[in-house]
């Protein structure tokens, strides 16, 4: 066993070790209905069981019979995992722990928070490691990530991810046709984003009827369309009284119980404007890049 694979034997196992402290933690003490200790233990759950298979796979030695780059693939998750936990050790702390009084939960959650944040410093060495290692001979694919469009299309992904951990709680939209609009919205955006990531996994160029640059101008181009309908929409839904909406956030009952909504109903429409906003221009830096590489 050479240097780097043990450097990543040893990375995964450490990996496993703190995504499953905070979830054990945050399961045995239970979050209630809260959005953000939801998502939170979904981000460590999802990144325990991938990291798992991940060393079952390289054990048994079966990853040059998957239909896909193995090595595109570990590339790609580690990226994710690496900026989820980051987003979970900087939401979790910050809008979740702050309202606990003290005692054994808050205990627990900064315990949780704490191995979160070495999560954090495992998967971004072992992003390190996988691209020293893996530039060589995992082709173009492992370095796609690592290119502009690639980080684009990450974060397009992430923060779509960071959308549907708000719009978990269905008050916020299935009140309104147009809100429910909107949550069809980023679900349609994120599968398109992700298959424009899965084209590249599988090595897909020539599969397609089209070139594969102008194939995702094409999809960027009706990403930009569908989120700029969902700007417009969101917010007037949310925050125009006259067409239902709150625009005051002492209106909101919620908001003046933080033992139950540690980020109240309003805070979280708010939240899913911003989040709306930064990933259009996000979609929008993406299609210039794509534009510049067709042209």
């Amino acid at each position: 066993m050479d240097v780097e694979t043990f450097c990543l034997c040893f990375f995964r196992l450490m990996q496993l070790l703190s995504t499953c402290v905070p979830f054990s933690l945050m399961a045995s003490v239970g979050t209630g209905s809260v959005v953000v200790g939801n998502w939170s233990m979904f981000i460590w759950g999802f990144c325990f069981t991938v990291t798992l298979v991940i060393l079952i796979v390289e054990f048994c030695h079966i990853r040059d019979h998957l239909p896909f780059s193995w090595y595109g693939f570990l590339t790609i998750y580690t990226c994710y995992a690496t900026l989820f936990c980051l987003l979970t050790s900087i939401l979790y702390p910050t809008t979740y722990i702050q309202f606990f009084p003290s005692g054994p939960h808050r205990d627990y959650a900064m315990i949780s928070t704490t191995f979160s944040c070495i999560a954090l410093v495992l998967y971004a060495l072992e992003l390190l490691v996988l691209w020293n290692w893996y530039q060589g001979k995992g082709g173009r694919i492992a370095r796609y990530m690592y290119t502009t469009q690639g980080l684009l299309k990450l974060l397009e992904t992430s923060l779509a991810c960071v959308i549907f951990g708000f719009i978990s709680n269905t008050n916020l939209y299935l009140h309104q046709p147009a809100l429910v609009w909107c949550g069809a919205v980023y679900s349609i955006c994120f599968v398109l984003s992700s298959v424009a990531i899965l084209l590249n996994l599988g090595k897909c160029d020539n599969r397609l009827l089209l070139p594969l640059p102008t194939f995702l101008l094409g999809l960027t181009t009706l990403s930009i369309l569908l989120y700029t309908s969902a700007l417009v929409l969101w917010p007037l839904y949310q925050f125009v009284e006259k067409l239902g909406g709150q625009p005051q956030r002492s209106s909101d009952v919620s908001c003046g119980d933080r033992l139950t909504y540690l980020v109240c109903t309003w805070d979280q429409g708010l939240a899913v404007t911003i989040l709306t906003v930064i990933n259009l221009l996000i979609y929008m830096a993406d299609l210039v890049t794509l534009a510049h590489l067709v042209s």
